[in-house]
């Protein structure tokens, strides 16, 4: 009978670039398109053979167990899930050993703000030990990349590069045969202290894996999302919005309302005398009066009035009134121009 999968998702550490949104609440909690990060990284991995039956492992940090596992009792409560606190920020690899007592048979593995589109299908059938999924980027410095022979099998990881030769970024999405072998390379790793300024990243230890005879092969996507900054953040919702995760034509029928196809606007949002789109995702409570909203975000609860805004996130609760901006507004702010 074949093995059911773990999949761990390490989610602490990870909002100092979406602030002032996660002074308040965990970046994978952030809504887009009608759902939060933490909905759309979930259901990334539906394709997975015996989805139903996956053991979620997220790793949060000491200020998001509030907040995210109340919500996943409530919105995923057929899941499966163990959680495991990163009291302290050491890194990638020090988030997955302190889950490693669920990391044994096969295993993925991604960041909280990563999104792709992959069919995962396939790995009842896949025969080497790790994948990495990777794309090809114009600038690959502030990701990691993947060193690969023609064959497409990984030599070697390199985080961060200096140069732009090599542009085949890793995603954040990783498949491990065994987890437990993992977790023997990221031990390795603790012992003898492969860090950078204090955070153990997994890249070393999946190298230390290929260094003891583990084949590695990486696997091209073509969409990436990323979650992780304001900018990228409204990219990510305006791909979500334009393939599918829009309500345009519901939140047409509004009166008093121009709609911009496409967008999201939650039925339980109150809008009036305004013009919303392209890419606006409004959630939950959100009042709209007198504004137009174009390529933005308002979170649930919050209140714009007389606005003209472009590229915008308004955080939850939060209220802006006044004239035309662009505005990364936090949960609970109050701002009148």
């Amino acid at each position: 009978m074949s093995e059911t999968f773990t999949i761990a998702i390490p989610m602490a550490g990870l909002g100092t670039r979406m602030r002032p949104q996660t002074w308040s609440k965990p970046k994978p909690l952030i809504h887009l398109a009608g759902k939060t990060v933490l909905d759309y990284v979930l259901n990334q991995f539906q394709s997975v053979p015996r989805f139903k039956d996956a053991l979620f492992v997220l790793i949060l940090g000491p200020n998001q167990e509030d907040q995210v596992i109340p919500y996943m009792r409530e919105k995923h409560p057929d899941k499966k899930v163990r959680y495991v606190i990163q009291e302290e920020m050491r890194g990638q690899s020090d988030a997955l050993y302190l889950a490693k007592e669920y990391l044994n048979g096969p295993m993925l593995m991604a960041f909280s703000d990563t999104l792709i589109e992959t069919d995962l299908s396939f790995l009842d059938k896949e025969t080497l030990d790790g994948i990495a999924w990777v794309k090809a980027v114009p600038d690959p410095r502030r990701f990691g990349v993947a060193e690969v022979t023609k064959a497409g099998h990984i030599t070697r990881l390199i985080e961060k590069p200096k140069g732009i030769e090599n542009n085949l970024a890793v995603v954040g999405f990783y498949y491990f045969k065994k987890g437990a072998d993992l977790v023997a390379a990221i031990q390795q790793q603790l012992d003898e202290d492969i860090s950078l300024n204090g955070e153990f990243f997994l890249v070393d230890a999946i190298n230390l894996m290929i260094k003891a005879g583990a084949a590695m092969r990486a696997q091209p996507v073509d969409v990436w999302l990323d979650a992780g900054k304001p900018g990228a953040l409204l990219e990510t919702n305006r791909y979500l919005l334009e393939n599918g995760n829009d309500n345009s034509a519901a939140a047409g029928k509004r009166k008093k309302v121009t709609i911009i196809p496409p967008v999201y606007v939650h039925p339980e949002a109150e809008i009036k005398n305004s013009v919303i789109g392209p890419h606006v995702s409004v959630s939950k409570d959100a009042v709209i009066e007198n504004t137009i909203l174009k390529n933005s975000i308002v979170e649930q609860g919050a209140m714009i009035n007389n606005m003209v805004l472009e590229s915008s996130i308004i955080g939850r609760s939060a209220a802006v009134r006044g004239r035309a901006e662009i505005m990364n507004i936090g949960d609970n702010s109050w701002i009148e121009i």
